[in-house]
């Protein structure tokens, strides 16, 4: 596996080296990658429920097998 490096300001590295405690930075990147995807997908979902009405979430739940098919055939 190939390794890179980025640079950083020292105080930018001196917080993350005090969040990240005994994890490798691999670890470390990681875990903050998979919460910032976490987080935005509950932002995303937070924004679309506030576009969506109730008895839209009803009709896709009842016909949602006939719309992913549909939307399969047009990608």
């Amino acid at each position: 596996m190939s390794r890179t490096t980025i640079s950083i300001r020292e105080e930018t590295k001196r917080l993350l080296e005090e969040l990240k405690g005994d994890k490798s930075w691999d670890e470390f990147f990681m875990e903050v990658a998979r919460m910032l995807r976490r987080e935005r997908k509950k932002e995303a979902l937070t924004r679309l429920r506030a576009l969506v009405s109730d008895e839209d979430i009803e009709y896709l739940e009842k016909n949602l097998p006939e719309v992913r098919v549909r939307w399969k055939f047009r990608g």
